[in-house]
């Protein structure tokens, strides 16, 4: 769960910097967080959750 909460934590920054960058509209940001959501409640969220397990395994491991 460490993992996780470590991915949001990087994620929102990377999303809040393009966003002051100008790289990415707040609209678009809304859209994207709203998709994740979404994603996060059908059948392919197991499957998104074991491949951000194993490619954080494979970087933890290097």
């Amino acid at each position: 769960m460490a993992i996780s909460i470590s991915a949001v934590v990087l994620l929102s920054i990377v999303v809040f910097v393009l966003i002051r960058g100008g790289s990415v509209r707040m609209s678009h940001a809304v859209a994207r967080a709203l998709l994740g959501f979404l994603l996060a409640s059908t059948g392919a969220a197991p499957a998104i959750n074991d491949t951000i397990s194993t490619v954080t395994g494979v970087i933890g491991s290097i």
